[in-house]
């Protein structure tokens, strides 16, 4: 049990240590807004890894078959939905973001949202979460539902614990960002972040013109 769980944990963490979309959102608001705005986005890409998982646990076939026969359709609204998130982290002010009065920790959903879209629109975090799965030697077919909520536990911690550790690292680093740098790295993370939507749309795209 104890040594499902540490693998689980190695798997949550080789989920998200890759800077994909979500990595680099992390990064950029955790510079404009701060540690929790940046650890809350990964949470819900920490939530979205954990849907996956348990699919795979749950050897549930005819969602994975769902989402591999749609997966030109889930790549081309996942890859508008990051696109248009990194413009409009491109366009915003820092400067409005810092200014603006703290509120209750439930402005913190629409981070959780954002992460969550991003990551649960990505069919490749399925196939790669099954590769990490098969990768540790956890066998996805003999699972107990005891054991596979321990498993999921430990993906959701790995994945959550690699988002505290960033945000937290970048959060030091924090206060010697000057407002033009801000501003600076708010257009190239959220010209990146477009990038990788237009080239995920385009690919799904292709795939839909040229099977």
């Amino acid at each position: 049990m104890l040594e499902n769980f540490i693998k689980a944990i190695i798997i949550g963490l080789g989920a998200s240590i890759p800077l994909g979309p979500v990595g680099i959102m992390c990064v950029q608001k955790t510079i404009s807004k701060g540690r929790y705005s940046g650890f809350f986005t990964g949470i819900g890409a920490s939530m979205a890894d954990t849907f996956y998982a348990a699919i795979a646990l749950f050897s549930l076939a005819f969602v994975q078959d769902f989402i591999m026969e749609n997966k030109v359709w889930v790549m081309i609204a996942g890859g508008v939905i990051i696109c248009f998130i990194g413009i409009k982290i491109a366009i915003t002010n820092p400067v409005k973001q810092l200014r603006q009065p703290k509120k209750s920790n439930t402005k913190h959903v629409q981070e959780v949202l954002q992460g969550l879209a991003v990551t649960i629109t990505n069919p490749g975090s399925l196939v790669l979460l099954l590769g990490l799965f098969a990768f540790v030697g956890i066998d996805l077919g003999q699972s107990e539902k005891y054991t596979v909520s321990v498993i999921l536990a430990g993906v959701f911690i790995g994945t959550s614990g690699w988002w505290y550790i960033l945000s937290t690292t970048i959060n030091i680093f924090r206060k010697k960002f000057r407002l033009r740098q801000l501003l600076f790295m708010n257009r190239i993370s959220g010209s990146i972040i477009a990038v990788l939507g237009l080239i995920t749309t385009f690919e799904g795209l292709f795939r839909l013109l040229f099977p």
